[in-house]
């Protein structure tokens, strides 16, 4: 799988578009220059078929290890497509692809499309998200257990999710701030009413988290738009 993955990425790589694929990251990560569309389209054959979990741990492990950022993009999306394969055994990878080469590109897909079906397949694993929001955690396993209900819609357990906000509410980094407001306007969603409550009731939020929170909300009392 990873010699004809890095032949078939290999073959598309384009060094000009590389550049300021690097460049929009940070510099943290070397790029091959493969966009979007292209990659997927690319992977598309390579995802398909049957794999065992220990398969797709070694794949991604393998992916993880190579330097160019899109290999860590294909192994986020071999795992996103096989989701439902993984089991609380694979909970030590997911722990390693987060907190390595971390940056929000792949924490962000992974916390959704991976940790937010193994917890619902496994509720279970509820309490390793609880346990990743304590303090002293790496801050990308707290970004993790806080989106990783990003998809839930009407099965979100809010109270988790209000617990996992107030108890970071007042952390001043970045990518927690977002990550609450993201979650609660994501809930907003489908409870507006809560998500106004938990906000109004949360003084301790960065502006920030309340912005990205009622983003999508009209005023509390305004008339409803006209249709």
């Amino acid at each position: 799988m990873i010699d004809r993955l890095r032949q078939v990425f290999g073959a598309a790589a384009d060094p000009q578009r590389a550049a300021p694929m690097r460049a929009y990251m940070r510099e943290q990560f070397p790029f091959l220059g493969i966009p979007s569309p292209a990659r997927a389209a690319l992977s598309r054959p390579l995802l398909r078929g049957t794999f065992s979990e220990a398969d797709l741990r070694e794949t991604a492990l393998a992916c993880w290890a190579l330097p160019e950022r899109e290999y860590q993009y294909f192994a986020c999306d071999l795992l996103r497509r096989h989701a439902r394969t993984l089991t609380p055994a694979s909970v030590p990878l997911l722990r390693e692809l987060v907190t390595t080469k971390s940056w929000w590109d792949t924490v962000d897909l992974l916390a959704a499309h991976v940790a937010g079906p193994m917890v619902r397949s496994h509720p279970e694993l509820a309490s390793t998200m609880d346990e990743w929001t304590r303090a002293g955690t790496d801050h990308w396993l707290v970004r993790t257990a806080i989106l990783h209900q990003l998809r839930y819609r009407g099965s979100l357990d809010f109270a988790r999710l209000s617990d996992y906000c107030e108890r970071w509410a007042a952390e001043p980094d970045f990518f927690i701030r977002k990550a609450i407001g993201w979650a609660l306007r994501e809930h907003a969603k489908t409870d507006p009413a809560a998500v106004r409550g938990f906000v109004a009731a949360h003084p301790a939020l960065s502006p920030l988290s309340v912005r990205e929170a009622l983003k999508n909300l009209a005023p509390a009392g305004a008339p409803p738009a006209a249709r």
